[in-house]
């Protein structure tokens, strides 16, 4: 194979890989909000409020799951966490993309009341009013959800590109075969 065409499949197979994180990333992220949302929809239609954000959870998947790529692209840290326990880059990136997900949070809002033809000043209080307990407790779950997310792709780097992979989407052997052979070169010795 010449140079040319190994770059070329280094090239494609980066491209694959990073798609595929991105859409794992958008799947994660969609049921996050989708569950927040639904979550919130159930307790305001027990007092009888109406609520009707469904699609943008989707929208946010979308952005944060790329934003999510970027910020792992930089490798905050990671030198520093080679050899440190895998819950302490876990919680790090929790709190890391916890906060992104907030600030995004803040930007939507603000987006959102421009696009409704507000002031700047109508802007800022309708950003005050967003800021209440119903943004702590999506702050709180936020966190929450992306513990596992941040602990299993934590484990994928120690586990090596792939590996988690393998184990999630391949078929396993038989049941009992992995003993068989484990008995097997025991009674051999």
């Amino acid at each position: 194979m010449t140079k040319t065409n190994e770059e070329k499949a280094g090239w494609k197979q980066k491209l694959f890989f990073e798609m595929t994180a991105y859409w794992i990333n958008v799947v994660y992220l969609t049921i996050l909000f989708s569950v927040f949302n639904s979550y919130r929809r159930l307790i305001l239609a027990h007092y009888d409020i109406d609520y009707g954000e469904y699609g943008i959870s989707l929208i946010k998947a979308l952005v944060l799951a790329k934003i999510v790529l970027v910020v792992e692209q930089f490798h905050i840290g990671q030198e520093y966490f080679k050899d440190k326990p895998l819950i302490i880059p876990t919680v790090i990136k929790t709190f890391i993309f916890t906060f992104i997900t907030a600030l995004f949070n803040v930007v939507e809002s603000l987006v959102r009341s421009f696009i409704h033809g507000a002031s700047s000043m109508e802007a800022l209080m309708e950003l005050m009013n967003h800021l209440n307990y119903e943004w702590l407790a999506q702050a709180v779950v936020v966190f929450f959800f992306f513990i596992p997310f941040c602990a299993v792709r934590e484990l994928g780097i120690v586990m090596g590109e792939g590996t988690l992979s393998k184990i999630f989407f391949t078929k396993r052997p038989a049941a009992g075969s992995c003993c068989d052979k484990a008995q097997g070169s025991s009674e051999t010795q």
